[in-house]
């Protein structure tokens, strides 16, 4: 597991308290009195109306399909960030029990597999109150940790390869260095995620989208934990987006930051920067660059609810997963007439199962088969056998059906 690499380099010095104050961490909002106020609230409201406005375009059927596949999107570009490259496809393999017989890769699917269990256990309310809160930040970590292989739970100094164990959970009990960045000592991180909480998880609705990159930002700046910081920033913002505009989940920033990912990171060391001269803001570090990663932040968003809506476009989505149902019935690897049950379930969002003979123009049992099949190609899903039908997004398809979502899987 040593080629693995981890998002941090630990550092082994004492513990000891620097003694810190938690104003290096100011500011933490973008001054009201700002000048960049005016283009970043303005930026706020329309992602907010995008957002909604996407989310109540589609049929409640169709939102937790999406939403799943959205998930594998959401762990695979988030852990892409982090150098480790596990397509959705292998993604959705391991999420059915099929893992691969090489070990790296296996123990990066075991990974995704534990990031996309952490986010459909916020996604269906299990993390109770702010995604800011110390708590919450700590249960986040502790859940996606303690579903990791062990091997993946050390942190390895790069220059005396002594390793430290990663506790699920814990906050960090030594110090680090990332890059140019030493972030607060060890024994100070406590007051400064309360300071964190204090500010981040009270704030009104516009102002807590405007925030989310501060958040996003103090959260690694912080860097509470040995390794995982990145991803629990990551989930963190996708929780606090997730309850702020209420997105359902079907859209994910972190597929934008991995597509800019050196502009990302770029705007991350740049709001690690002291305050340049007095037009800079009045904290420790630059509201100027804190400003402009807010820009990036919330146009990211906003580019990624664009993108979704325009794969999920009514007319092309039923073109593109029609022509796929044509093809498939051409090469006899689907029966006659599932193109027909596929059509349905694009205009009514789902399909009574007592309904399929009549739209497939058939007897019971021929349409029990044809149901059986698309079931058996991913393409159709349902409760029980008796529930109602419904499209579903398989990863497998996802080229076809929802181009540019994620890179064609080679190999």
């Amino acid at each position: 597991m040593a080629n693995i690499k981890q998002d941090i380099k630990p550092v082994i010095k004492p513990a000891d308290d620097r003694g810190e104050r938690i104003s290096a961490m100011e500011p933490l909002l973008i001054g009201s009195d700002s000048r960049h106020r005016p283009a970043l609230t303005d930026l706020a409201v329309e992602l907010a109306q995008r957002s909604a406005g996407f989310r109540r375009s589609l049929p409640n059927s169709m939102l937790s399909s999406l939403a799943e596949l959205v998930r594998a999107m959401n762990c695979y570009y988030s852990n892409l960030i982090e150098g480790h490259d596990t397509h959705p496809i292998d993604i959705e393999r391991a999420l059915k029990g099929d893992y691969s017989k090489d070990v790296k890769k296996r123990d990066l699917q075991l990974e995704a597999k534990a990031h996309i269990a952490v986010q459909q256990w916020i996604d269906t309310g299990g993390l109770k109150g702010s995604a800011t809160t110390i708590n919450s930040i700590t249960h986040i970590h502790q859940r996606f940790c303690e579903r990791l292989p062990k091997e993946m739970l050390w942190a390895e100094n790069p220059e005396t390869q002594e390793k430290l164990k990663v506790i699920p959970g814990e906050l960090r009990q030594h110090d680090v260095k990332v890059g140019f960045h030493v972030p607060v000592s060890a024994p100070a991180v406590p007051r400064f995620l309360k300071r964190y909480e204090e500010v981040y998880s009270r704030l009104g609705k516009t102002e807590t989208i405007i925030a989310a990159a501060a958040a996003h930002h103090r959260l690694v700046w912080i860097h509470p934990f040995l390794d995982g910081n990145g991803r629990v920033a990551r989930l963190v913002s996708h929780a606090t987006l997730l309850d702020v505009l209420d997105t359902g989940s079907v859209w994910s920033i972190a597929r934008g930051l991995a597509r800019n990912v050196s502009e990302y990171k770029f705007h991350l060391a740049a709001c690690d920067l002291q305050r340049r001269n007095d037009l800079d803001g009045r904290g420790n570090l630059s509201e100027e660059s804190l400003a402009e990663f807010t820009q990036f932040f919330l146009t990211v968003c906003l580019d990624q609810v664009k993108f979704m809506e325009a794969l999920m476009q009514p007319d092309l989505l039923r073109t593109r997963i029609l022509t796929w149902a044509d093809e498939e019935i051409r090469l006899n690897k689907l029966p006659p007439k599932a193109n027909n049950i596929l059509e349905a379930l694009l205009y009514r969002g789902e399909l009574p199962r007592g309904e399929v003979a009549s739209i497939v123009g058939t007897g019971e049992r021929q349409a029990r088969r044809v149901v059986s099949t698309l079931i058996e190609q991913g393409v159709v899903i349902s409760d029980s056998s008796r529930a109602p039908l419904r499209l579903a997004f398989p990863a497998a398809l996802a080229s076809r059906w929802m181009p540019g979502l994620f890179p064609t899987q080679v190999g």
